[in-house]
């Protein structure tokens, strides 16, 4: 993961929200409601947080509307930036593989 595109993708407006809305997985219109941000702008972020590798795809689910719509979740659990003298560090820990498996399970059962 790139330490300046991480940075740059959480200094941007509403980008930290939607990472902390993103333990579950979520649309965009979901996020958009939830977080009050206009949809046009939260596609924008979500293809941001995306490439950084800060979010991910999860799941392509049918919705009330009978289409499929992305859901996504974040990659990661933590983020620590550190500043020292004229430089910084970004470290980040991604979700745990077996959280990720948990979370598909619950899911399927919630499903059915």
């Amino acid at each position: 993961m790139e330490s300046d595109r991480t940075l740059s993708a959480l200094g941007n407006e509403y980008n930290p929200d939607i990472l902390r809305a993103a333990d579950e997985p979520h649309s965009a219109q979901e996020f958009s409601e939830m977080l009050d941000i206009p949809i046009a702008t939260c596609y924008r972020r979500i293809e941001e947080l995306t490439a950084a590798g800060l979010l991910e795809l999860h799941d392509r689910v049918l919705s009330d509307e009978h289409r499929r719509t992305n859901v996504y979740r974040r990659e990661v659990d933590e983020i620590v930036v550190r500043f020292e003298d004229d430089d910084y560090t970004v470290s980040v820990t991604e979700r745990p593989e077996v959280k990720n498996k948990l979370d598909d399970v619950w899911r399927k059962i919630t499903q059915d």
